[in-house]
């Protein structure tokens, strides 16, 4: 541990805060680490990504080998995973080498039946198990601009509080578990038609002549705003959705969770379902690993060329 990080661990001893593990140092993770770091929690973290692993070391926190080694030191986890595979496999090793009393929160965007089934597993070995999908992008994530979906055991709920609090501007207690993946459903499906809209108005404003950039500041403050026109829109403006806060091979993963919902449901949802080809079309130009504001980059290639009309011919030449 470097002289950093046994400041950070001597304050959060002093302060009583809990040691927080954090499995999972993507985008997300290694903001949420950040954040705790700076918040005066120690943070004990692992990813399969190595450099993301020697960035925790470099912000302050302790990088482990494997989920085991994290699961040696802390009682509180907070799970921030790409996949159902990667879920079931730290599951497996939280159950294995975790404290009984310990709590985790899953803060991934996975399928219900995945998260019910990681509940039981962990739940045999004496560990507790949170549903609690976060909404916000990377970049805001960097900024504490998160709010939890909280969802299932109350009193754990209440232990998580502080840290939550360390990396999350509100925590919304929403009822049993599972109520925060469907919270995230619902707001998902919003931010994928806003997304597609932000685009849209971007795109005929500067058809117009608009300047971008001022399109954004003057929307966001109207009737027609929306968080994803301020989040979004700056990204759409600068074309800088190279650097990735939520790239569309991820958000892939979440319309098709929505789709699902919707279809089981039998809910008409005309809006999202305008929106599916584009996200698609995003993809197929190469933009997987790009930000979801490069559905502007889509619309503008699907776009007609702009024509400029001739100037109309004066008097004098007419008569020639």
């Amino acid at each position: 541990m470097n002289v950093n990080a046994k400041s950070r661990s001597k304050a959060a001893a002093r302060s009583g805060r809990p040691v927080v593990g954090v499995i999972g140092l993507g985008i997300m993770g290694s903001a949420m680490a950040e954040n705790l770091l700076k918040a005066g929690f120690t943070v004990h973290g692992y990813d399969p990504v190595k450099a993301q692993s020697r960035r925790l070391a470099k912000l302050g926190g302790t990088a482990q080998a494997s989920v085991g080694a994290v699961a040696a030191q802390c009682e509180y986890f907070i799970l921030s995973l790409p996949s159902v595979p990667a879920l079931e496999q730290v599951v497996g090793e939280l159950a294995a080498h975790g404290r009984r009393g310990s709590a985790v929160a899953e803060l991934s965007t996975l399928p219900i039946p995945a998260k019910e089934q990681a509940r039981a597993t962990l739940a045999a070995a004496g560990i507790v198990l949170l549903d609690c999908p976060l909404s916000g992008t990377g970049e805001q994530a960097k900024s504490r601009d998160l709010a939890v979906y909280a969802s299932g055991d109350a009193k754990a709920i209440r232990r998580f509080s502080p840290i939550f609090e360390g990396f999350a501007r509100a925590t919304y207690k929403v009822g049993s578990f599972g109520k925060g993946m469907q919270m995230k459903l619902v707001a998902n499906l919003l931010v994928a038609i806003h997304n597609i809209s932000t685009a849209e108005a971007m795109l005929m404003g500067t058809r117009m002549g608009l300047d971008a950039k001022t399109l954004v500041h003057v929307l966001a403050d109207g009737a027609g705003g929306s968080r994803m026109l301020q989040v979004r829109g700056p990204v759409m403006a600068d074309r800088s959705w190279d650097k990735a806060t939520m790239k569309v091979e991820v958000w892939k993963k979440d319309m098709s969770l929505i789709a699902d919902m919707l279809r089981d449901l039998a809910v008409p949802a005309p809006l999202f379902s305008a929106t599916l080809p584009i996200y698609h079309a995003a993809m197929s130009l190469g933009h997987g690993q790009d930000d979801t504001a490069s559905v502007y980059d889509v619309l503008e290639q699907w776009a007609a060329p702009v024509t400029r009309k001739k100037p109309a011919a004066s008097a004098r030449s007419r008569r020639k």
